[in-house]
């Protein structure tokens, strides 16, 4: 364990189908302003004080990253690309097995609007608190609906917040976790922090992240994001 001094380690995940793209291309390799959206991401780490950068893909698309994203675009701090799972936990446990951080981050390659300050705050946040997350409070109301579309509940507004990545972990609490799931025959894990909450006893904060940091999932995101980084530059 030596080697996992105060190292930090990011996983970006690139290895969706995007299939609410109606594209051919998939949706991490997909141009914005130029570039192909898994670029955003990758330049955000590759400038933040990430020491490792962990790429995860689809398996017949690890050639075409090393050759026209990592190389390219000169990403030096790319170790290692993986072949991503059948279901997001497994593309994690995948990258899991190359980190060298203490602390992991785990990244949608689908922000590309992350911040470096999103990714600092998410470093701090594991450190401090052992496990966080990025989001931010919601700004409507939301409705709780059952069959029908019959309106069930209405949540308190004030404790009710969106969910973003980068997700931050001390390394062995994230590995603890991965350990336990193996044995699960638990709900669907839609993100890394119900991993964490559900196969460990630890506790997952949020800190800030940014009413900008979308996730890009339908046609109708690529124009918004691509205002979106008009206005950041």
């Amino acid at each position: 364990m030596g080697d996992r001094m105060n190292g930090v380690t990011a996983i970006i995940l690139a290895a969706g189908k995007g299939s609410r793209m109606n594209s051919s291309t998939k949706k991490q390799f997909m141009e914005l302003k130029g570039k192909p959206m898994i670029w955003y991401s990758l330049f955000a780490f590759e400038e933040s004080p990430v020491n490792q950068i962990i790429l995860v893909t689809g398996k017949e698309d690890i050639t075409y990253c090393k050759k026209e994203i990592v190389k390219r675009y000169g990403f030096t701090k790319v170790t290692d690309i993986v072949a991503g799972g059948a279901e997001r936990y497994e593309s994690v446990a995948n990258g899991l097995k190359k980190v060298n951080g203490d602390i992991v981050l785990i990244h949608d390659g689908a922000r590309p609007l992350v911040t470096e300050e999103i990714i600092e705050r998410c470093i701090q946040g594991a450190r401090e608190n052992g496990a966080c997350v990025a989001g931010m409070p919601i700004k409507d109301t939301v409705k709780i609906v059952g069959t029908d579309n019959i309106i069930e509940a209405t949540p308190d507004r004030r404790k009710v917040w969106i969910t973003q990545t980068p997700q931050a972990f001390q390394y062995n609490i994230l590995k603890t976790a991965y350990k336990n799931i193996r044995t699960a025959t638990g709900p669907s894990i839609t993100d890394d922090a119900m991993v964490v909450e559900q196969y460990t006893d630890h506790k997952v904060r949020f800190v800030n992240g940014d009413y900008c940091n979308i996730k890009i999932t339908t046609p109708e995101d690529i124009k918004l994001a691509e205002t979106l980084l008009e206005n950041k530059r």
